[in-house]
Parts: C-alpha cells; structure tokens; sequence
C-alpha cells in the first residue's frame, strides 16, 4: 500500500517534487470518468448522469492534463 501511495504521489509531482494542481485535477477527473463507466455499465440507464455533466468533466480533464503537457513542452517561464 506505501509503494502505491509512492506511486500516485511522484506520478503527481513535477521534478522538484511539488504537486501539480492540474496534474490532480487531471487524475481526479480521470477516475471519475472510469468510475461512472463502471458504474454504469451495471445498472440501469435510467439512473446515468447527465451527457452534459460527463462532457464538462471530459473537457476539465483533457484541459489540465493538456495544460500539464504544454508546461512540459513549452518549458517555464523565468
């Protein structure tokens, strides 16, 4: 349980080992995206949420995993 708390924990962190907001907006709006598909693909579609909802956390996620990147990419600003 300690290497996966490690694990999440670096996957997280930039190089100076400082959490990344967007990186944890990213993953946190990764497992909601996983956790409703799994939900929903044992129950009923009746009770799923909204298509509006889902597509708001697609974008918030694809947005601050995209900004992560760009960081890298593009390099800081001094």
């Amino acid at each position: 349980m300690k290497n996966i708390l490690s694990f999440i924990k670096s996957m997280l962190s930039e190089a100076e080992g400082v959490i990344s907001s967007k990186r944890v907006i990213g993953f946190l709006g990764f497992l909601a995206l996983v956790i409703t598909m799994i939900i929903n693909s044992f129950y009923d579609s009746n009770i799923s949420p909204s298509k509006e909802l889902v597509e708001a956390v697609e974008f918030i996620t694809i947005g601050a995993l995209f900004g992560t990147s760009l960081d890298k990419i593009m390099g800081k600003s001094k």
